[in-house]
């Protein structure tokens, strides 16, 4: 996934990135509100949040992008723990609220359990034809047997399936498993598909010509 981590604190926020991008999903680290606006118009599968940032607050910069119609999955990151900062951190747009200190393996679980119900699905199991894909596990087979995968084919293969059934523009699927590096490399994505169709099948993946790609999911 491609996760936009707004977080001032230096290392909290330095070690939250290293860990989910070894778990796989590219991350755009924000130090402050201002440093968001650059990133304003890129596609995020979930939003981390820091509540006080040091030149506003990042509870109220979410509840405008929720008046505004936007609906990415989004985890508010604070050391406030009462009651009503909950119920506030809620109310405002936060789908899942988590209080600091806290383990980055529950932050993980955590996001991949909003990713699901945001995708609309109450297992992270999705089946393909003869390949089935644990989001959750981050595993997949084929007719029963494991294929590995590299990070970047993962992140291909997730993409896609938390979109399954939609047509993924290719410029859009470039900036959420490539980030900023899809304007280095003009074919790595075509690389990374191709490489998915080679494990998985060939039919897995539908080029859509001239819109971009798509999978569909088995009821």
């Amino acid at each position: 996934m491609r996760l936009l981590l707004i977080e001032d604190d230096e290392t909290l926020g330095g070690g939250l990135a290293d860990f989910l991008r070894a778990e796989g999903h590219v991350v755009d680290w924000c130090r402050s509100l201002a440093a968001v606006d650059a990133l304003r118009g890129e596609p995020f599968d979930a939003l981390l949040v820091d509540w006080q940032l040091p030149d506003g607050s990042g509870l109220q910069w979410l509840s405008q992008r929720r008046a505004r119609g936007d609906a990415t999955a989004a985890l508010v990151l604070t050391a406030r723990d009462r009651l009503h900062e909950r119920i506030e951190g809620l109310d405002s747009g936060a789908d899942d609220y988590l209080v600091k200190p806290f383990a980055p393996e529950e932050l993980a679980a955590r996001l991949r359990a909003v990713s699901r119900r945001h995708a609309g699905a109450a297992t992270s199991r999705r089946r393909l034809g003869e390949v089935e894909v644990d989001l959750g596990a981050r595993a997949v087979s084929r007719a029963g047997a494991r294929v590995d995968l590299t990070a970047r084919e993962w992140a291909v293969l997730e993409a896609l399936m938390l979109r399954a059934g939609r047509i993924v523009p290719k410029a859009e699927l470039e900036r959420l498993v490539l980030g900023f590096e899809a304007e280095l490399a003009s074919n790595a994505l075509e690389v990374h598909v191709s490489a998915l169709r080679r494990k998985l099948g060939a039919t897995l993946i539908e080029t859509v010509r001239g819109l971009g790609y798509r999978v569909t999911v088995e009821a």
